[in-house]
């Protein structure tokens, strides 16, 4: 999801440490599908609960979150709000594919094939049920703050950012960068491995931080351009020119000075290219939201995951241990975290 745009930045490689203290605003639904995808059984199945729903998510928002706040960081979640009319065919494209790669993994699972299963039931995660009140109930409980965007999480992520109530947007799409996120962090994980694609060779992944306008110095553009040279590319939000990666839209671009003339000598055009790019200069944003870490409620969690949804009580208790120490609010004041 998001346009790729990793060859155009420099990317700093960093320790989660070097983000002490600092306020980072996470994509969630971006996270989201992160845990749906990679926390699976060896035969892709996700974990499931005895009333058969699925709770990879809520083991991610856990175990990572807590780690974060170990880490020193004050996480926020961003929620998606309503798309934007025009994301209908990308959200339906994307259904479509989910449904297939469904089919493929029944069929490599039923063959025996575990790894061939797990790579196309990762491709078909997808968001339903009660996944996202869940996640938000769990962070509450958490004491981590959650905000509720008009329309996409990375654009209010970035607007955040804008504004300086957080220091960085965290997600693993470059949108943010187009959203005018002045800093992003990628690979937001105390440790991480990545499976090379058509190979069973595993690399370490670490937190990676992109600033905005050292990059766009760099390429000698402007934000407005680097939107152009996203749309050529293809987003969320529209195809894209067939044949136009990151380097060559940015020769076009650099040339042209804008889209327009991009695509009059590509003889191209970009359905509802006006509104699109308006969504990515000018999104629908709020500023009606409160940044405020509570103490973490280590009655509720437990009873939420592990009566209501499974969890080794063992293993929650040892993660709420973490979370309330990392808190400091094992006993000593509050005022210091918080």
């Amino acid at each position: 999801m998001g346009v790729d745009l990793g060859d155009l930045f420099d990317k700093k490689e960093i320790e989660l440490i070097e983000l002490k203290g600092k306020v980072i605003a996470i994509d969630a639904y971006n996270t989201l599908y992160q845990f749906l995808s990679i926390i699976r059984q060896r035969d892709g199945t996700p974990l499931i609960d005895s009333h058969g729903e699925i709770t990879s998510h809520l083991s991610g928002f856990l175990y990572r979150t807590t780690n974060l706040v170990e880490a020193g960081i004050k996480p926020v979640f961003v929620f998606d709000g309503a798309p934007p009319a025009f994301k209908n065919n990308t959200i339906e494209e994307r259904k479509k594919i989910r449904t297939e790669a469904r089919e493929k993994y029944e069929e490599a699972k039923a063959k025996g094939d575990e790894e061939e299963a797990f790579k196309h039931a990762q491709a078909s995660s997808r968001i339903g049920g009660n996944m996202i009140d869940d996640a938000k109930n769990l962070l509450g409980f958490m004491g981590v703050p959650v905000i509720q965007a008009p329309s996409e999480g990375e654009a209010q992520a970035a607007f955040m950012v804008r504004e300086k109530k957080a220091y960085a947007a965290g997600s693993q799409d470059y949108d943010s960068l187009l959203f005018g996120a002045s800093v992003m962090v990628r690979n937001l994980a105390v440790s991480g491995k990545r499976k090379l694609p058509g190979k069973s060779v595993y690399v370490d992944v670490k937190p990676e931080l992109i600033e905005l306008e050292p990059g766009l110095l760099k390429l000698e553009i402007s934000r407005e351009q680097l939107v152009d040279i996203a749309l050529l590319v293809g987003t969320d939000y529209n195809e894209g020119i067939k044949g136009i990666g990151p380097k060559k839209a940015l020769k076009l671009i650099k040339k042209h000075g804008s889209i327009e003339g991009a695509l009059g000598e590509l003889n191209a055009e970009i359905k509802n290219l006006a509104e699109i790019k308006a969504l990515f200069l000018a999104p629908d944003v709020t500023q009606d939201y409160e940044l405020k870490w509570k103490k973490p409620d280590s009655a509720a969690i437990i009873k939420f995951l592990c009566e209501g949804h499974d969890f080794s009580q063992e293993r929650v208790s040892k993660a709420v241990e973490r979370l309330l120490e990392a808190s400091d609010e094992g006993q000593k004041t509050l005022d210091k975290w918080f």
